[in-house]
């Protein structure tokens, strides 16, 4: 079966194998949030700093090796970093297995780090590479829900293993194998041999506006991307970080918050298997709207106590995320030469982990700017964020950044 890519074709084998990439994005750190509770039980001697390390320490390894890996692929085979992130995501997994001690995990935890972070950028700048137009605004949906539907799967998996032995977890990470099988069709099938016309490539570089940036790289408008990204992410991890102190404070289970969070990744996932048809209807609004969405949320979540509202609420904000997220990356291949965009793309998806570990620091500085320690106040804080950047997006619905507005 041969898929097109608006280049020419190339045989589902390839798009599995780019697929199997996306999966891996939302695995680091996974493993281990079903064993937090128990970590002190099971190493009595670890402080409270060995544990934060544990679980902040591949965030911010990754960081820094997603622009280093942005960086090689303008130089080296891709496929020969992508082989060197995946052995080292899948070593780690193998060394979780048979880690006993706190200081073996923490150092497992960086080499994980370490691999993760090459591979992220090149799980988009794969679909950069292989496709164009309309088919690579589709592809980008489709990777965006199997990292969201993935990270589900993955997560009750690793808490039902949980249960049963505390490194088990620790075989998610195992999962890079399936793609170092896969990635050698990644050889074969170079885009540019499955490009149909060497002429449309030239088209298609001369139409990217880099600003005359002697980088290759719209410098402005990535920066614009970079900035809208983080803002984005930051407001939606209200739902992953403070919905569970909400619900407990309001007396629901910790498995209805885990099923409430679950809906949310879910409803991020939905919209990337028709995202060329959502952007081809909303246009210059898409992101505008999308905003609307999570407002509507945030706000269902915060004004009542009551599971009906909660979860149309973690699904608007989910719904509106996950179309914003993909067209983000698509957005960032316009402001960048073609053997810049793997590049540019690790600028801008560092800005989840960057919104990731600076989360608890902005809303610990602000409850403490307006004296509280109310569970709501992520909500509202959020809340007045989103309908700002909603203003924002709207008023300039027509400029690089906002419009959607599919050639």
């Amino acid at each position: 079966m041969k898929i097109q890519t608006g280049r020419g074709t190339i045989p589902l084998i390839t798009l599995i194998a780019i697929w199997s990439v996306s999966a891996l994005t939302s695995l680091p750190g996974l493993a281990v949030s079903p064993i937090l509770g128990d970590l002190t039980k099971i190493f009595p001697e670890a402080t409270d700093l060995d544990i934060q390390m544990l679980t902040s320490l591949p965030s911010l390894l990754i960081i820094p090796f997603i622009l280093l890996g942005g960086k090689l692929a303008e130089k080296v085979d891709f496929v020969r970093i992508l082989k060197i992130g995946l052995w080292l995501f899948a070593v780690s997994g193998m060394l979780y297995l048979v880690s006993n001690k706190m200081w073996q995990l923490i150092v497992v935890s960086a080499l994980l780090g370490i691999g993760a972070g090459l591979i992220i950028p090149l799980s988009t700048g794969l679909v950069s590479r292989y496709f164009t137009g309309t088919y690579r605004v589709k592809q980008f949906g489709l990777s965006s829900a199997i990292t969201n539907f993935t990270l589900v799967i993955a997560t009750a998996v690793t808490g039902y293993l949980a249960e049963v032995s505390w490194h088990l977890p620790f075989l998610v990470y195992l999962l890079p194998l399936i793609s170092i099988l896969l990635i050698g069709r990644l050889k074969k099938d170079r885009p540019e041999v499955a490009a149909a016309d060497s002429a449309s490539s030239e088209e298609e570089r001369a139409a990217i506006d880099t600003g005359g940036s002697k980088y290759g790289i719209h410098v402005k408008h990535l920066i614009e991307l970079m900035f809208f990204y983080g803002v984005t992410t930051y407001i939606v991890l209200a739902v992953i970080f403070n919905l569970p102190f909400l619900m407990e404070k309001h007396h629901f289970s910790s498995g209805n918050s885990g099923l409430m969070i679950s809906l949310f990744f879910l409803a991020i996932m939905a919209p990337g298997f028709c995202l060329d048809k959502i952007a081809a209807t909303l246009k210059e609004r898409t992101k505008a709207y999308s905003l609307l969405f999570m407002a509507l949320g945030l706000l269902l979540i915060w004004i009542a106590p009551l599971e009906w509202l909660i979860i149309p609420g973690c699904l608007f904000v989910g719904l509106g995320y996950g179309v914003i997220q993909p067209m983000l990356y698509d957005k960032t291949t316009h402001t960048a030469l073609p053997e810049k965009a793997t590049l540019a793309l690790a600028f801008v998806m560092m800005m989840n982990y960057l919104a990731i570990l600076l989360y608890p620091f902005i809303v610990d500085f602000f409850q403490w700017i307006f004296h509280t320690k109310s569970q709501e106040f992520p909500f509202i804080f959020n809340l007045v964020i989103t309908v700002v950047t909603f203003c924002w997006a709207y008023l300039r619905r027509n400029t690089f950044l906002f419009n959607d507005q599919l050639k």
